[in-house]
This record gives C-alpha cells, sequence and structure tokens, in this order.
C-alpha cells in the first residue's frame, strides 16, 4: 500500500512540475518577427563591416557571369558578359570602373540583411568570400521584395595579383565564352538552319545597309550607361530599323517582325500592330509584298552572328512609305 502511494505521489509530482514549466513558458513575453529580424540585422551589419574590411582596398576582376547551368548564354541569345572591375575603399563605398567614361566611379555599398547588399545601386547576395576570389548571385528586387526567379545569374571575381601573378592569365582571354558555351550556341545555330521558328538573337545583330538613294534606314540604339557602358542588350535582342522608302507605289506605314538567315536573305514574320481578322491576309499580303519587293532588292543585309558564326535571327521593322 505505502509502494502504491509513493507511485502515486510520484505521478502528481512530476505532473505538478510539468504544469509549472508550461505555465513559466507561456509566460516567457513574445518577441515579435520583426523585432528578433533587426536583432539579427545588427549581428550581421557588424560581420558584413569586418568582412569588406578584410578585403579593403584589393583590387578585383570579373573573370565569369553565368547562369544556373553554368552558361553564359539564354535560350534566346541574351549573352552574360563579365564586365565589372571593383575595389571597395571602405566599407559602404565601392570603386566600379566605367568603360563609357573610361575611369572608376565611387558608388554606395549598403547592406540590408543577411548576406544581401546594395552594390553600385545592383542588388546583391554574397555566394562567398576566399582569399583570391568572390562571388555574388544577383537579385531582382521590386517593392523591397526579393524576387525569387527560376534562374539565378551569378558573378565571380577574382583578384587582379591573383590573376597576374598565380594564374599568369592574360584577362582578355580569360573574359572570353567558355567550350561549353561554343557547344551550346553551335547546336541552336543548327537547330535555327533547320527550324527558322528556332531563330535567336545574335549578339552582333543583323546590318541593314542601303544599296539606293531610294531608301533610308535608321537603327534604334540604346544610350549607353554610366556604370556598365556596353551596348543596351535590346540592341541585340531586339533590333530595331526604322525604314522609309521613297517614291513607294503608295504612303503606308507597317511595323513588323521579319527573319533574316544565315546568309542575309530576309522573310517576313508577322505584324506588330493589331489587325482586324478581316483585314489580315490584306495587311500581310502587304508587308510581305514590301518585304520581297523594296527591301531584299534596295537592302545589301549581313546577318546576325554569335561567337563570329552567322545564323537565323529576327529584326524588326517600322517601314513608312512615302509616294512622292
Amino acid at each position: 500500500m505505502n509502494r502504491s502511494i509513493h507511485i502515486s505521489f510520484t505521478i502528481f509530482s512530476q505532473g505538478l512540475l510539468l504544469a509549472f514549466l508550461l505555465f513559466i513558458t507561456s509566460c516567457k513575453p513574445h518577441v515579435p518577427e520583426r523585432v528578433q529580424f533587426e536583432a539579427k540585422r545588427k549581428v550581421d551589419m557588424v560581420k558584413s563591416k569586418a568582412l569588406l574590411k578584410s578585403i579593403q582596398g584589393i583590387r578585383y576582376t570579373e573573370v565569369k557571369r553565368t547562369f544556373d547551368n553554368g552558361l553564359s548564354f539564354s535560350a534566346v541569345g541574351y549573352q552574360l558578359v563579365p564586365e565589372w572591375r571593383i575595389s571597395f575603399p571602405s566599407t559602404d563605398s565601392v570603386n566600379i570602373y566605367s568603360p563609357r567614361k573610361k575611369r572608376f566611379l565611387n558608388t554606395p555599398v549598403i547592406f540590408d540583411h543577411d548576406s544581401v547588399y546594395n552594390v553600385a545601386w545592383a542588388w546583391l547576395k554574397l555566394k562567398y568570400i576566399k582569399k583570391d576570389s568572390i562571388q555574388f548571385m544577383v537579385l531582382h528586387v521590386h517593392n523591397n521584395v526579393i524576387q525569387e526567379e527560376k534562374t539565378h545569374v551569378y558573378m565571380t571575381f577574382y583578384t587582379n595579383d591573383y590573376i597576374k601573378n598565380v594564374l599568369h592569365a592574360d584577362t582578355a582571354n580569360m573574359l572570353k565564352p567558355s567550350s561549353k558555351d561554343t557547344a551550346y550556341i553551335k547546336a541552336k545555330i543548327l537547330k535555327a538552319q533547320n527550324t527558322l521558328e528556332s531563330a535567336f538573337a545574335g549578339t552582333e545583330p543583323a546590318v541593314l545597309t542601303p544599296k539606293t538613294p531610294l531608301i533610308t534606314i535608321k537603327k534604334e540604339v540604346t544610350p549607353d550607361g554610366d556604370v556598365n557602358g556596353g551596348m543596351g542588350f535590346d540592341d541585340y535582342l531586339s533590333p530595331t530599323y526604322n525604314i522609309t522608302i521613297h517614291k513607294a507605289y503608295a504612303d503606308f506605314y507597317y511595323s513588323y517582325s521579319a527573319y533574316v538567315d544565315e546568309k542575309g536573305n530576309i522573310t517576313f514574320r508577322k505584324t506588330l500592330t493589331f489587325t482586324y481578322p478581316e483585314f489580315k491576309k490584306a495587311n500581310d499580303d502587304a508587308m510581305k509584298g514590301i518585304t520581297d519587293g523594296y527591301l531584299k532588292a534596295y537592302l545589301d543585309i549581313t546577318p546576325g552572328k554569335t561567337l563570329g558564326i552567322p545564323h537565323n535571327s529576327i529584326v524588326i521593322l517600322n517601314v513608312t512609305g512615302i509616294k512622292k
């Protein structure tokens, strides 16, 4: 009987202890997630400044910019180009070279949270800092919210000292597309030769040159940026030509896209303006006639190229006809 009472008392005591612990836990003040985030952010900021201070003054050159799959080309022909040259003179600024201004510009570095920085007005997540290299992942931010992308872009930098004294490499050669890129582009070119719909943008867009004063052409060009200094990617992803045909059969205006094959032949693709169904065939026939009659006769066309290889690509044409 005594043993039974002892067991019952033990169970009662354990239950009482558990109830007390639950009571104490429930009385613990709740810390809002925002407060926890800010506390962690302050700790991360201290670590961030220490990291940047450890590489202060070291000069880096971007040697590789790729997608998740290791390629620098996308399916539509967009090419990622490593072009940044940077150094961190302080923990809150970066010197970045502007090819257009031919000098380094000092721009802000702002730590946000975790390993996320705003560097030269671009949002980047620091993936690693090693003895001779740094890697960032490019982020897309909208309304202060990071947009999760299906495909990520990575920027890899080597120190200038490592490139020169360890690799003994020429930076210009390091920036060239890889053998993997070359194999990928050659496969795309072969597919585009067999299927016109597989045409893709050439990093060197097709060039349209007048053969007669009866036609004038102006290619739309994106202004250079202060930091990247390079050609706007729209200039080759969507090469757009404003064309005027003088002494045409009538006054007209059409906006449409066309294929330019690897030999420089041009073929009507589709209209870029809304057309009522009952007028579609007549308008398409008119654009085909303009392409086959005027453009083929009046233009010398150099095909678009990628890695120096001609291939099928697409151009956008805004064609105005002037009868007089």
